[in-house]
């Protein structure tokens, strides 16, 4: 039967009030939330460095290490920025990484700053914002300074150690702020171990005493990379990443090497010979192929994504075992999103709450 046509009229006057009140009702609630949102708390330098450690940060690292192996983290590439060296800036680099672990209540984004040495100034900064994962809204902006950065690596290390170590003597070289993160990252997890170091720049002297001095265990400055290596089980290598800082020769049979200078596709710390002969093992596999030590082995043909033995999650959530005997191991750590979602989500429960 067909309808008067009042009554299509009167359909579509319906059908305009329902949609006039649909757009007021989703207008409203956006522009409540646009301005009530509370703004996010602010941390300066100093509050970060007094309140957070190494060691606060292993446990919930090595946790997102195993949901990464797990496909349970969100961790996109990083995004790397080259600032060239001009009459008004630069040279230097800018990271930008970030993640969100399944089932955290905060997410995160840092972005990191390197390289800057023209300026007299630190050769860097960063800020994370931790965001909270229920609302969308930024809960917190830390100003670390790369602090935050350096405990999530140190917090890699020490899990690597505890993993894949093997021996009572723990080389470094390269001793800047790595390296002491590491340090203290290596008392964390093996208390009573022996310190042996070596800087290019001259500063394992220095390291050597503050280091003993900081962590009650012997530290003895070496006086070259080769010295150091033949007395170390594990090694912990984070330098420029410019030049190779070890030779397979100067290697213990069962050393472990945990490798932290390579972060972009310019740097190389271990020579591809080491690679290929070792127990090799990524933080995140598509990370090191591209940025990492592995990116060398692949592109002078003597390694392939396939001679990967283990991401270090699979390793960490007992997929996989660590060190089964007297094998050389290289742990290759270039920081994933899932180390800054971790730290973040530190930083905000102690800080924030």
């Amino acid at each position: 039967r067909k309808r008067a046509p009042f009554a299509y009229i009167h359909a579509s006057k319906m059908m305009l009030a329902r949609l006039s009140r649909t757009i007021a009702q989703r207008a409203r609630p956006l522009t409540a939330r646009t301005f009530a949102a509370p703004a996010p708390k602010m941390f300066d330098y100093d509050t970060i460095v007094k309140s957070l450690s190494v060691a606060d940060a292993i446990e919930t690292v090595e946790d997102a290490f195993c949901k990464l192996a797990q496909d349970k983290v969100d961790v996109p590439m990083p995004m790397h920025i080259t600032i060239d060296e001009t009459a008004t800036a630069g040279p230097g680099d800018c990271h930008v990484k970030g993640g969100y672990v399944s089932g955290a209540a905060t997410w995160t984004v840092k972005v990191a700053s390197v390289s800057f040495y023209k300026s007299g100034g630190p050769p860097g900064g960063g800020v994370f914002v931790v965001m909270n994962a229920v609302t969308g809204q930024p809960c917190g902006i830390f100003q670390e300074n790369r602090f935050m950065t350096d405990l999530r690596t140190g917090a890699a290390g020490g899990i690597a150690l505890k993993h894949f170590g093997k021996g009572d003597t723990i080389g470094f070289i390269g001793c800047g702020a790595i390296g002491r993160v590491m340090a203290r990252a290596a008392k964390a997890v093996q208390p009573d171990f022996k310190g042996v170091c070596y800087a290019p720049d001259g500063s394992h002297e220095t390291f050597a005493a503050e280091m003993s001095a900081e962590l009650g265990v012997p530290f003895t400055a070496m006086s070259s990379a080769e010295e150091m290596c033949g007395a170390s089980d594990v090694i912990y290598t984070q330098t420029p990443g410019s030049t190779t800082c070890v030779e397979k020769s100067w290697l213990k049979p069962h050393a472990t090497i945990i490798c932290s200078g390579s972060d972009q596709p310019t740097k190389q710390e271990i020579p591809t010979d080491v690679l290929k002969a070792s127990k090799y093992v990524s933080d995140l596999t598509k990370q090191t192929s591209k940025v990492g030590e592995l990116r060398s082995a692949i592109a002078d043909g003597s390694m392939t994504e396939a001679d990967v033995y283990a991401e270090i999650g699979e390793v960490c959530n007992g997929s996989k075992p660590g060190r089964e005997g007297k094998e050389l191991i290289v742990v290759d750590l270039t920081g994933t999103g899932a180390q800054d979602a971790a730290i973040g989500q530190v930083a905000w429960d102690k800080l924030g709450n």
